[in-house]
């Protein structure tokens, strides 16, 4: 009875702290501290999660669109114009049939193009040999949309998931990986109240900020940035493109 009592009570303290562990767990997700992404690089360095910025330096955050072209591309860029915004858009190059002029009319608009590979899956799982030639056909479709002796900069591997042979192949063809800082959880909480609420509550100056194309989550984002970018400008933000946020530090 002694033995059962006390395997009991240990087994109330085990499930208490597997309850806390994931109340702190989820703090941390929704809070997506600084720290975080800091362990991340040293743990698995080579990608580019937020820019420190010094004090002293204009207040600004880059702003990148995943996933697109798709219909509602036009919706995004339409917002961004309204207020003035440059973006990242990491394009999926088989996403590009059927949607060349809105391309066209992003990068015309002073937007700019990065490679997130030729489809929508982790690009970890290919082998070295194949994520080079995913990367290259991927930026020779992108590549068609800019002046010539164009070099896209920045990568974004699928889903998000890299190594470091991924980072070297990269790097020798002049790509930066690049994942993000706030991340709103769009992609699985299909709702442009909370996107923004998110992104407002956490959001820090030398953040990269992750939001998604498509055909109903790019509808999604356009209403989230309707909401966020006034709201950005006026705590004197400067809402920008990644190289142009890098550049200024």
């Amino acid at each position: 009875m002694k033995r059962t009592a006390k395997w009991l009570r240990w087994l109330r303290i085990y499930r208490w702290l597997h309850i806390l562990s994931l109340v702190i767990f989820a703090a941390i997700l929704l809070s997506q501290p600084r720290w975080l992404f800091t362990l991340a690089n040293r743990l698995f360095p080579g990608a580019l999660y937020a820019v420190q910025q010094d004090e002293g330096h204009l207040k600004a955050i880059a702003l990148t669109i995943d996933d697109g072209p798709s219909p509602a591309t036009a919706d995004i860029l339409s917002v961004l114009d309204r207020y003035d915004v440059q973006a990242t858009f990491f394009n999926i190059s088989s996403h590009l049939p059927r949607h060349e002029s809105i391309v066209q009319q992003t990068v015309n608009s002073g937007h700019e193009l990065g490679n997130h590979l030729t489809v929508d899956k982790p690009s970890i799982r290919l082998s070295i040999a194949d994520f080079e030639t995913v990367l290259l056909t991927s930026e020779a479709a992108l590549l068609s949309y800019l002046p010539p002796n164009s070099q896209l900069k920045w990568l974004r591997p699928g889903m998000g998931f890299y190594n470091a042979r991924m980072v070297e192949v990269a790097q020798r063809h002049g790509y930066q990986v690049v994942l993000g800082s706030t991340f709103p959880y769009d992609t699985h909480i299909h709702s442009s109240r909370f996107a923004s609420e998110f992104i407002l509550r956490t959001v820090q100056s030398g953040d990269i900020v992750v939001l998604h194309d498509g055909e109903k989550r790019g509808i999604r984002t356009a209403k989230t940035l309707e909401i966020i970018l006034p709201e950005l400008q006026k705590r004197g933000y400067q809402v920008t493109t990644l190289s142009n946020l890098t550049e200024k530090n």
